[in-house]
């Protein structure tokens, strides 16, 4: 009888997990994971000398996916985050503001490749996607 209490107490908390989830895009792991690929691939993009690991990221990236699953999010909860647009928009900018903040300006090589080998020397996640 004990263990079946206890059983019932844990799916009852669980379910009541899932319920408390808030939207995808408030998940700071895995919004700030994806505005570091983000950073990592503007930065390769913008920068000669320095080369976006895209192995690595996608890796990144299906880690994230997994974490949130983790956290209770569904599958279909994660692909519709994924595939919208609006979102992915304000992520990017999100991406390029951070860059900007760090000193990277547009148009200018030199500022991408000072800000991707200072992510690089710091070990940060964006550095960790570069190389």
């Amino acid at each position: 009888m004990r263990r079946y209490a206890l059983l019932t107490a844990t799916i009852i908390i669980t379910g009541q997990t899932a319920y408390a989830l808030g939207p995808l895009k408030d998940e700071p792991t895995v919004r700030d994971g994806i505005i570091a690929v983000g950073m990592a691939y503007e930065i390769g993009d913008k920068c000669g000398s320095i080369a976006a690991r895209y192995l690595r990221g996608l890796s990144y990236l299906n880690e994230l996916k997994a974490h949130a699953a983790s956290l209770g999010y569904s599958g279909a909860e994660i692909d519709a985050y994924i595939g919208d647009d609006t979102e992915k928009r304000r992520l990017e900018a999100i991406a390029r503001q951070q860059l900007a903040d760090l000193g990277a300006v547009p148009g200018d090589e030199a500022s991408y490749c000072a800000v991707g080998a200072a992510q690089i020397a710091a070990g940060t996640q964006v550095g960790l996607l570069l190389r």
